[in-house]
């Protein structure tokens, strides 16, 4: 399986990759798990995330947006973890805040799903990359989701984190060509539709 190579070396890396990074995302939980994830991710690897991701769960209410708003930022239980989250308070804080912009555009839009597909016009944008390499870290549209969530009121979401976010979700697919992911996640969007 010549999956992308981003993927290689790690089982937790190749579980995520073959299994859920570029398939599309259409519930507001994982949506938000997500922004928490590469918000917390911001300077390290994502591996590191990975593998902290069940603390994260328990931290924050399994990323349920409403309870994760109604959260203390300041509760130093946050940062008593000994290896589970990231305890960087500004990382902390920015996952409250950011529960309660996502509260706002649920409310508004319906869901976070309705208002972040609206950016591609329910259609995953196809990339067609045949190394790791030429993948890009953000694009025009990456610089939009992130001006519009700034604007909302988030923080730790800047182009780059933005455009991990769109390809994490499906909202991109850049899966390399001659990984089998690509079409899976292709053939995954024509089902959804």
């Amino acid at each position: 399986m010549s999956r992308c190579s981003w993927a290689a070396g790690d089982p937790g890396l190749i579980a995520y990759h073959d299994h859920e990074w570029g398939m599309p995302v259409h519930d507001d939980r994982r949506h938000f798990e997500f922004l928490v994830l590469e918000g917390a991710q911001a300077g390290l690897s994502w591996l590191t995330i990975l593998r902290r991701r069940a603390a994260y769960r328990s931290v924050f209410h399994d990323f349920d947006p409403e309870k994760v708003a109604a959260m203390d930022a300041e509760d130093p239980w946050l940062f008593s973890m000994e290896s589970g989250i990231i305890r960087n308070h500004a990382k902390v804080r920015s996952a409250v805040g950011n529960a309660r912009a996502f509260c706002v555009i649920q409310d508004e839009y319906g869901s976070f799903d309705s208002f972040l597909w609206g950016f591609v016009e329910g259609s995953p944008v196809v990339g067609s990359w045949d190394r790791d390499s030429d993948i890009p870290a953000s694009t025009p549209l990456s610089d939009r989701v992130s001006s519009a969530l700034r604007a909302a009121g988030f923080t730790f979401v800047g182009s780059t984190i933005c455009y991990a976010h769109l390809q994490a979700c499906g909202l991109v697919n850049d899966h390399v060509a001659t990984c089998p992911r690509f079409l899976a996640c292709c053939q995954a969007d024509t089902a959804a539709t």
